[in-house]
């Protein structure tokens, strides 16, 4: 392991721990000011994170040793798919031992982890959370896999820096069955974090609320984990549409001075981002919770049609 890769892995970790609660709190001013309301202040999550970290927290007589472990368990598995995600350069230790497979198996840990801690209580709202969670991660899951594959048949492998280099040092070309992929991604990360029409971040309903329900018994330092982890979860996710569909500005191994260029342009293409996520939030509506296998199930056919046309394409080619 070079000095340069131990670097840039420890940037790219230190970036997504200072970053993420800012992309949420950007993507927040954006909803708010699409829906003709006042605005929360940009660093506000990290005001809230604060807060948290100051009380004490409050944990039920019946709670496990799981419940305690999971808020810490949770956080670290979103830490570190933070750090396998090639967001500012390809020249990353971490990326030789875990792929994309591996991402996805990490975002299934965590699930499957705060689902059980959901049900440790034994209220009737973390059940109902922890059900509605693992159904979406049922379905959700293969979809992203299948844009992942659908990415790595360009580069013949599955390691994301792989396929970050393959796609930004070819000329520029339109790959159709990265535009299904593409669809595919976007529905499948609104519902992977949480955000509407798959779940509202913002409410407390019974009926619809899905990852609220799941954390209703968290408080002090570990409902701050968990809220941190799940700015992490959406940072993740928008570095991994980054590093997929607009890989260009990331700094090779090649290159340990283009992490100085990286930075600013990320920062830039994180806040489009974060814009279009607000702009979809305000333009859709929030469905009803059993029209989420269909939405998801239509995320996996495309994703699934992406790859078909890649093959057709490189077939007659």
């Amino acid at each position: 392991m070079s000095i340069a890769g131990a670097f840039a892995q420890l940037l790219e970790i230190v970036v997504a721990l200072a970053l993420a609660p800012v992309l949420s709190g950007w993507v927040n001013q954006w909803r708010a000011w699409l829906q003709n309301k006042s605005a929360p202040p940009l660093l506000q999550p990290y005001r809230v994170l604060h807060k948290l970290f100051n009380k004490e927290s409050v944990v039920a007589s019946s709670a496990s040793p799981l419940f305690r472990a999971t808020p810490y368990i949770v956080f670290g598995c979103m830490l570190l798919a933070c750090g396998i995600v090639p967001t500012l350069s390809t020249d990353l230790p971490l990326s030789v031992a875990a792929d994309a497979i591996a991402l996805v198996g990490l975002f299934a840990l965590a699930r499957v982890f705060i689902s059980l801690a959901a049900m440790d209580i034994g209220t009737s709202f973390g059940t109902l959370g922890a059900r509605r969670e693992m159904l979406i991660g049922f379905l959700a899951e293969p979809a992203l896999l299948m844009v992942l594959f659908s990415a790595s048949l360009i580069s013949h492998s599955t390691s994301l820096t792989t396929i970050v280099d393959t796609l930004s040092q070819r000329e520029f070309m339109i790959y159709p069955g990265l535009a299904f992929a593409g669809v595919a991604f976007t529905m499948v990360s609104l519902a992977e974090n949480a955000r509407v029409p798959v779940d509202n971040p913002a409410t407390h309903l019974e009926l619809t609320m899905i990852h609220e329900a799941l954390i209703l018994e968290y408080s002090g330092r570990h409902l701050a984990l968990i809220e941190w982890a799940a700015s992490l979860k959406l940072f993740a996710y928008s570095c991994i549409g980054l590093a997929l569909f607009i890989p260009w500005g990331i700094a090779d191994a090649q290159s340990p001075l283009a992490l100085l260029l990286a930075l600013p342009l990320l920062v830039f293409k994180l806040a489009i981002g974060g814009v279009a996520l607000a702009v979809l939030e305000t333009l859709n509506a929030k469905m009803r919770i059993f029209r989420v296998p269909e939405f998801l199930a239509t995320a996996f056919l495309l994703a699934v049609i992406g790859m078909l046309v890649h093959i057709l394409l490189q077939t007659h080619a």
